[in-house]
């Protein structure tokens, strides 16, 4: 490896000149890239709901649906805007009563079913039925024209216009988040650094391998908005060590070779990527246990950023070094006293006093665990978004107006007798919080001839093998009310036919509860016992993966127990991924401080010698890596409005933290502890001159 850190560094102005002509595929990659901004696409397609929505594309032409709440307007003008909907690319058909009835009719003559789905005082409602999946391009474009013909007086909901409303808010947000997470990276780093220029260069050495992470993610096709929008935030705060590992390498091969800067630089690169490549493993790891998610959003984020973090690894060794080469006189130039270059003190004092660190572990200890175990997930998408967008507003309206929050869809065999259709809408119409339903049947009468029947009534209702019926609910989505409302409902249409499903939002969303709840379990299982491993092979000892990885869980559980204190309940995203990620990106810190703790044991030196050293020698570098991580994340959890984006870089920021803390404070006091444990259960640990267990 020394051979090619040395050809690296002879040929730096090569390696600079291939690295910005990269950034032009990766620019093209990226635009080509589409994001996707539909989370509940990404349920398995093995679920009845999900199988559903296929075939309603397939034989109904439509996939997706929106409830348009109009007040105030003759009918008249209604009828006029329901024409020039109809006439909006990709709206497949538009319902409203003026297909069963004529608008002349006063609304007091037709049925009490129609009158009391379609009207409420001055209100109406009209059902638009798109004819693609709910976060297709064709979908959104379409509700983005129908708000656009829409006057003050009319409020369009359902998910389309959520996940509209998360693309706008997403696409104007994200290159705010890369200079927020930038900027204050680079404060940390101007602070923590030796040199003015070297942050710079770091943050476009982190920059550029940014770009080619997003750009070579055209090889998936698309990838999804939470994805695109944590990639370069979670890339800058986790890769930022190994820039400082490389640095610091360097600075110290100049003192060897002061006369050769590109040898320097060539064992520079040779070290750094022996320790990076060890180190990034733990974090590739943590990523790589999303891939076990059913709910395939972790897939699609745990590999994007396994990547990143090996690209960020590459880049290291490649860029970094030939643009510190390059910039060698301006960094010397620029020199500045270390903000954190004398730590005995504080360290001193830390080690000194383990026993209370101790104490204070045992006492946060049972808070954190009930806190960990009761923090409240939530799972209405809508929810995360602020209460003031188009989508929200439009829904509080129809829940305000009509008492209605969802829209189920039925889809039944169509040759099941009439006379058995009615029954079983009959029985749904009874179960908790059903307002009415709406079928064939009840549009035109059960005794009609089919050869008689409208066409535009038929085409929404009936296709190849399936009839529809839409059932309107009261409760909201991803309530304990609708998901008992939908098993209820279930049970019914299953009782009457077996192939028969309840889709649509809410049922979609009690899926994706289910599957997250197991994936919570699997995700945090997977990564202990990956990372659990990969220490264990590491250090070749029992007892340290159990130190590590409880100390670093430890700081996971206090990060989820904060919210349960402060009545916060967590996006159902956020309670999944943090684990992993907090888990596979910190515990750097403490295999940075055992590597130096076991160095020292082998070297003969007692354990209260070792542990001090190794304690205020890794400080400096865990306290560094501690603030940048959390400035890179700290910053977009202030500014984003999309509280699934929020929460997570709250969550991450706030654990970079507690984390540094924990493992600064606790770690050396579980060393103290468990020293003749560690020895005894570890090979080779105190190395060939054993020294006193004491």
């Amino acid at each position: 490896m020394v051979k090619v850190g040395k050809w690296i560094a002879k040929h730096k102005v090569l390696v600079l000149l291939i690295g910005l002509l990269l950034v032009f595929p990766s620019m093209i990659g990226i635009a080509k890239t589409r994001v996707n901004y539909d989370l509940l696409s990404y349920l398995p397609e093995t679920l009845e709901t999900v199988k559903g929505q296929d075939i309603m594309v397939d034989e109904f032409g439509m996939g997706a649906f929106s409830m348009v709440v109009v007040e105030n307007m003759e009918m008249k003008d209604i009828q006029k805007l329901e024409d020039e909907f109809s006439q909006v690319e990709h709206v497949k058909d538009v319902l409203w009563y003026d297909d069963v009835a004529d608008i002349s009719l006063p609304v007091e003559m037709i049925p009490q079913d129609l009158r009391k789905a379609f009207f409420k005082g001055d209100a109406t409602m009209m059902l638009v039925l798109f004819d693609n999946t709910t976060s297709s391009d064709e979908a959104m474009d379409a509700l983005t024209e129908l708000r656009k013909l829409a006057n003050k007086q009319c409020f369009i909901s359902g998910m389309t216009g959520v996940v509209t409303d998360i693309k706008n808010i997403a696409m104007k947000e994200l290159p705010i988040y890369v200079v927020i997470a930038a900027v204050l990276s680079l404060v940390v780093l101007e602070l923590t650094s030796g040199s003015f220029v070297v942050p710079f260069l770091f943050l476009l050495s982190i920059g550029l391998a940014i770009l080619y992470n997003l750009g070579s993610n055209i090889i998936f096709g698309e990838t999804s908005y939470i994805t695109q929008a944590l990639t370069a935030v979670l890339q800058l705060g986790v890769t930022m060590d190994y820039s400082i590992f490389l640095l610091n390498s360097y600075e110290e091969n100049k003192k060897r070779f002061p006369e050769d800067k590109n040898r320097a630089m060539g064992h520079a690169i040779a070290n750094t990527f022996k320790s990076v490549a060890g180190s990034s493993v733990t974090t590739v790891a943590g990523f790589i246990a999303l891939c076990v998610m059913t709910f395939a959003l972790g897939r699609d984020l745990g590999i994007v950023m396994a990547k990143g973090v090996v690209i960020g690894v590459i880049c290291c060794v490649t860029i970094l070094p030939a643009l510190v080469l390059f910039f060698d006189k301006p960094i010397e130039k620029t020199q500045h006293k270390l903000l954190l270059a004398k730590m005995d003190k504080p360290s001193a004092f830390i080690t000194k006093h383990y026993k209370a660190w101790i104490l204070v572990f045992l006492v946060f200890l049972l808070p954190a665990i009930y806190g960990n175990n009761h923090t409240k997930i939530y799972y209405n998408i809508a929810e995360s978004l602020p209460a003031t967008l188009d989508s929200n507003v439009a829904n509080d309206e129809l829940k305000n107006v009509f008492d209605m929050s969802n829209i189920h869809m039925i889809m039944m065999d169509q040759n099941m007798d009439s006379k058995e259709k009615q029954k079983m809408l009959n029985e749904i119409d009874q179960v908790d919080g059903v307002k009415w339903s709406i079928s064939m049947n009840s549009l035109i009468g059960p005794t009609i001839p089919d050869s008689m029947i409208p066409e535009d009534i038929k085409k929404i209702f009936k296709g190849k093998d399936y009839e529809l019926a839409f059932i309107c609910s009261e409760y909201g989505s991803a309530t304990d009310e609708v998901n008992a409302q939908i098993k209820a409902i279930d049970k019914i249409v299953k009782s009457y036919d077996k192939s028969g499903m309840v889709i649509g939002e809410a049922p979609l969303m009690k899926d994706l509860q289910d599957t997250t709840d197991a994936d919570l379990v699997r995700v945090n299982v997977i990564s202990i016992g990956a990372i659990f491993l990969i220490i264990m092979f590491l250090f070749k000892s029992i007892s340290l993966p159990i130190i590590l990885v409880a100390v670093i869980e430890f700081a996971i559980m206090i990060n989820m127990a904060i919210p349960f204190y402060q009545g916060v309940s967590l996006p159902f995203v956020a309670s999944i991924v943090i684990g992993a990620i907090q888990l596979g990106a910190t515990v750097d810190y403490a295999i940075l401080m055992t590597t130096r703790y076991q160095r020292e044991r082998q070297r003969g030196k007692d354990k209260m010698e070792s542990i001090s050293i190794a304690h205020k020698t890794s400080m400096p570098s865990i306290i560094s890596s501690g603030l940048s991580f959390f400035a890179a994340t700290f910053g977009v959890s202030c500014y984003s409005q999309v509280e699934m984006i929020g929460s997570i870089c709250t969550l991450l920021a706030r654990g970079a933290i507690i984390s540094m803390v924990v493992v600064l404070f606790v770690l050396p006091a579980m060393f103290m502890i468990f020293d003749k444990l560690i020895c005894k259960t570890s090979i080779g640990f105190l190395g060939d001159r054993k020294a006193a267990v004491k």
